[in-house]
């Protein structure tokens, strides 16, 4: 576990799924989402602690990208309730949420290729007034706006390094770059809570220790990290608190050196493994 100070008030926290924090910033009760008569999401109780980062780990079909898909809007719950810094959001538009302060990445990068980079960087910026009808004619009155909105982005392209991309069109990107870009731009949000959905997948190793950079940056700087990862390098490496999941359902909690001598976590690995079929000569 970090030193981070807040994320020390965790050492106190019981390691067992479901477990209540000190200081939750995301809250969620008795979720379930299923499809046909598959059950992908059965969560009893997660709780979030507010300024530090959280791996979200397991098996693949463990349910982990339905979970955010639920959780940030893009997809619906079948029962159950979350709340996020006790604002109610369940059943909210996934752009809804990302106003309240919670927005995600996703696995495959969602860039929009035929558009530049600080283009992509605009489009994100809350309350445009350019964007209203009524006020798009009326330059005057949004330019100021306008260039505060260039001026944020730039500064998080620098930050992001990718200055240099700055006018080139974002499908010209690398997949890391893409990862960075899609980073960079959920920040123009101005986020208090940020989920990454596998931000290592895809990405060289030059790459990847930028990344682990940026991620334990916004918590030093105070927000809040979820992700999902399979790279238990990874996880071990920046994580304040871990959470497993298998089969739906939460199955372990704990600090990651607590997680990773977990029964029930070596045996969601182990048993998915053990499922699968031997490769036959």
């Amino acid at each position: 576990m970090s030193d981070n100070p807040i994320s020390t008030a965790l050492a106190k926290v019981e390691r067992e799924p479901g477990v209540r924090k000190p200081d939750p910033l995301l809250v969620v009760d008795g979720v379930t989402r299923t499809f046909g008569g598959l059950t992908a999401v059965h969560v009893d109780t997660l709780e979030v602690q507010r300024g530090t980062i959280t791996a979200l780990i397991g098996p693949n079909g463990a349910g982990k990208t339905t979970l955010f898909n639920v959780i940030s809007g893009f997809d619906r719950a079948d029962t159950g309730h979350w709340t996020f810094d006790g604002q109610e959001l369940t059943g909210r538009a996934a752009h809804r949420v990302a106003r309240r302060g919670l927005v995600r990445t996703f696995q495959l990068t969602k860039t929009l290729s035929k558009l530049t980079v600080l283009e992509n960087m605009k489009l994100a910026a809350r309350h445009q007034r350019g964007e209203r009808m009524g006020l798009s004619m009326l330059w005057p009155v949004w330019r100021g706006q306008e260039r505060g909105i260039v001026r944020r982005a730039d500064e998080l392209l620098e930050r992001f390094r990718l200055s240099h991309m700055r006018d080139e069109y974002a499908g010209t990107l690398s997949g890391g770059q893409r990862k960075l870009l899609e980073m960079a731009r959920a920040l123009m949000v101005e986020p208090t809570m940020i989920m990454l959905d596998e931000p290592m997948a895809g990405v060289n190793p030059a790459l990847t220790q930028s990344l682990l950079e940026h991620i334990t940056a916004l918590r030093d700087e105070g927000m809040t990290v979820c992700f999902v990862e399979h790279d238990m390098d990874v996880v071990m490496g920046i994580s304040d608190w871990v959470v497993c999941m298998a089969e739906g359902s939460i199955v372990a909690e704990g600090p990651p050196q607590s997680v990773a001598k977990n029964p029930a976590v070596i045996d969601a690995y182990l048993g998915r493994q053990h499922d699968e079929p031997e490769n036959e000569g």
